[in-house]
């Protein structure tokens, strides 16, 4: 070969080394850098002395390290000539990989509102120190609940609800010591591991102060925001060694606080679990009996107390369980909210009372308007009640249909009017506020929406008679009532005194409770005219003693 074809080879070889993508970096014996391709170079005089001589402890791994912006991978190995040995270092920009890499780990264990550890990485921690605790080991496991966040989810906005979830999480972290962890599983849930733990006293003290912490206001988009959180804890090893029988008694505990006074802490006791399983078997039976399709329909009238005539009936649920005994919703509604049954459950009804309408014709009176109860949360939940006012426009029979919600679906803000009541009034039913006055009562939104009836709690009526400052507040509530155009209906009259009182004192005609009759069944009430009537003559007047059939009522 020619000196010059030589000349041209080697010309070749350099440009193609300085134009290799990968940095190369070739060091003598003594360490001296003989060669550094532009790659190399570029990276800084740290990849050209540095990472070679790291890269050579390991010879047969590539390391990882950041070099300014970049993170590089180097890998470095002898070669030799006859005249001597050089080290030879390969470096690779892995930057974009890391970054992808880094976005994976955290989509797999961060969670992306909060920046907290989620459920996955949560979990693998609790069993990681678990594997390690020797038998002196102790810590705790909080199971925290946010208090009524789909209120201030539906009132303020979700962007609020979010925002508030962040300074949830910022306000709980800041409490911590560096060995505890703060976890975010789900909606407005969080999981707490407080470690180490020395007793149950100091534990309990530590997680009261985030419980007060978290009563504190939040300060959100100019609105002052006051929230709680439901605390259930849970200690290792006394109440489970392993993170699932941990994380389920915590939970059962939380539960213990939700069903008394919300906001409050609880730890841990062996009755929880009893009640917990007794739970889970009311759960399973709910939903065999509505597959099986085991509710029923018990009917209340709606009285005018002037004529006696029947103006409405009242649709009640209840559940005829596996030994025919017949079941008031208050032993299993709240569950069935809970978990997302209750929407199966009321087209049920929906359909039985349909089916039943020849019988209600027949018992109360032709012309008598049906009321159904729509739960709060079913309210507001568009793609349900899209699917209801659907099922009940297709009966023919909706203008018969009084759909009773109480305050709180009217008050929530916005999607109930702007979504649901529009679909309401354009099949024809007709719509009621049920047990007014005790929950979100607020003047300014009852002027804003447009029911048809204004049902008063019973807590207003009962023994209103001997009640002067509750009289002065049934007025108010009447009057309200009938300025806005609402028939107003007292619930829960159950004495002859009360309707004496209601007669003389208000202009309210239409009541409902047991003074009238009290729920029952269709073939309860065929069956029971004959014994009612016989024993109505003598019977007190005193609290669910007279219970005067619905056919002895004058109809409409």
């Amino acid at each position: 070969m020619s000196t010059s074809a030589s000349e041209d080879r080697q010309d070749l070889l350099e440009a193609a080394i300085q134009a290799i993508p990968i940095g190369i970096v070739v060091h003598d014996e003594r360490g001296l850098c003989i060669l550094a391709n532009a790659t190399a170079r570029a990276l800084g005089p740290r990849a050209v002395n540095d990472l070679p001589a790291s890269a050579f402890d390991s010879p047969d791994a590539a390391i990882i390290e950041e070099i300014g912006d970049h993170v590089v991978e180097a890998q470095a190995r002898p070669v030799a000539t006859q005249a001597a040995t050089f080290t030879l270092t390969t470096i690779t920009d892995v930057t974009h990989h890391h970054a992808i890499q880094r976005d994976l780990i955290a989509r797999a264990f961060i969670d992306a509102l909060t920046g907290l550890p989620n459920r996955t990485m949560f979990e693998q921690s609790i069993e990681e120190l678990i594997h390690r605790a020797g038998p002196d080991d102790r810590f705790a496991l909080a199971f925290i609940d946010l208090d009524n966040f789909k209120h201030i989810n539906d009132y303020y906005s979700h962007a609020a609800g979010d925002a508030l979830l962040r300074k949830v999480a910022e306000r709980i972290r800041g409490a911590l010591r560096p060995s505890d962890m703060i976890a975010r599983i789900g909606g407005d849930e969080f999981v707490l591991l407080l470690s180490p733990v020395t007793d149950r006293a100091s534990t309990l003290s530590a997680v009261l102060d985030i419980s007060d912490r978290l009563k504190q206001p939040f300060f959100i988009d100019d609105h002052e925001i006051f929230a709680s959180a439901s605390i259930g804890l849970s200690l290792f090893p006394e109440h489970g060694t392993t993170y699932e029988i941990l994380r389920r008694q915590a939970d059962n505990a939380m539960y213990r606080v939700k069903g008394g006074v919300k906001g409050g802490v609880s730890v841990f006791e062996e009755t929880m679990s009893h009640a917990a399983t007794a739970r889970m078997a009311v759960e399973q039976r709910l939903r065999l009996a509505i597959r099986d399709r085991c509710f029923c329909c018990a009917f209340q009238p709606k009285v005018d107390m002037r004529t006696h005539a029947v103006s409405g009936v009242e649709v009640l649920l209840r559940w005829r369980d596996e030994l025919g005994m017949i079941q008031a919703p208050g032993d299993f509604i709240g569950l069935a909210i809970e978990l997302g049954l209750i929407n199966e459950i009321t087209l049920q009804v929906l359909n039985e009372t349909v089916r039943t309408m020849p019988d209600i014709d027949e018992v109360f009176g032709p012309d008598v308007s049906v009321s159904l109860n729509i739960a709060a949360k079913q309210a507001c939940d568009v793609p349900f009640m899209s699917a209801f006012c659907d099922a009940l426009g297709a009966t023919g029979l909706a203008r018969r249909f009084v759909l009773e919600l109480t305050e709180e679906a009217f008050f929530t803000k916005g999607r109930f009017q702007r979504e649901v009541l529009p679909r309401i009034r354009a099949i024809g039913a007709r719509v009621s506020i049920d047990d007014f006055g005790v929950g979100y009562s607020s003047l300014a939104a009852l002027a804003e929406i447009t029911a048809d009836e204004l049902k008063i709690d019973r807590s207003f009526i009962t023994d209103i008679d001997k009640r002067p400052r509750s009289q002065i507040v049934l007025k108010a509530i009447e009057s309200l009532g009938l300025a806005l155009g609402m028939s107003v209906v007292a619930e829960g009259v159950e004495t002859f005194e009360e309707v004496a009182y209601l007669l003389g004192a208000t202009q309210i005609r239409c009541a409902q409770g047991y003074y009238y009759a009290k729920p029952q069944l269709i073939e309860q009430i065929r069956q029971g005219d004959q014994r009612m009537t016989a024993s109505r003559a003598g019977a007190s007047q005193s609290r669910g003693s007279d219970f005067r059939s619905p056919s002895l009522l004058r109809r409409a």
